[in-house]
């Protein structure tokens, strides 16, 4: 085999890897994205704990092929990059929010979540969706409130006790 297809393998090879360590991969159309947002977009998926990519469709195709998924082979058209996010929302948020920010000069194509695949509605979805980290700070705080209104009542009832102690004290002195 000649260099060139060694190379292209251990290439695929090293997306597979990607893919399989990602918790989400989100496909990116950045047709039309200026050096400048390009840099400030790779700079928000850096923040989110992202890996932001360009790589050639074909071997993208070719390591979701191996892993045994073929949905993306539509999505794999035109300038594409591939962001492996370290959690299931942080690649779709930052992705969503740059659709915005730059007025559609870069699209969603399509995610990989979980082992299943997702389409450009399903990435806006995923985006509004709260983070591991939020879910477990609501879910601490919901534990932590009965706590909390119990503890409050019981110092509401020792105050009201010394208050009425100490009233009772008063008359005795005065009696």
């Amino acid at each position: 085999m000649s260099a060139n297809v060694e190379a292209k393998k251990q290439v695929v090879e090293g997306i597979v890897e990607k893919i399989k360590g990602a918790k989400s991969v989100v496909l990116i159309d950045y047709k039309g994205l200026t050096v400048l947002q390009d840099t400030e977009f790779r700079t928000e998926f850096r923040k989110a704990g992202c890996e932001y990519k360009v790589l050639k469709n074909t071997l993208v195709r070719r390591a979701f092929n191996q892993l045994g998924v073929t949905q993306f082979d539509a999505d794999l058209n035109g300038p594409t990059a591939v962001a492996f996010g370290s959690d299931e929302t942080g690649a779709a948020k930052v992705a969503i929010e740059a659709c915005k920010k730059y007025n559609d000069v870069i699209t969603v194509k399509s995610a990989y979540v979980d082992g299943a695949y997702l389409n450009k509605a399903g990435v806006e979805t995923l985006s509004k969706m709260p983070t591991k980290e939020e879910l477990v700070a609501k879910m601490l705080g919901s534990i932590q409130a009965p706590i909390s209104n119990f503890v409050g009542a019981l110092s509401g009832i020792t105050r009201q006790l010394v208050v009425a102690l100490n009233a009772v004290s008063e008359k005795k002195a005065q009696a």
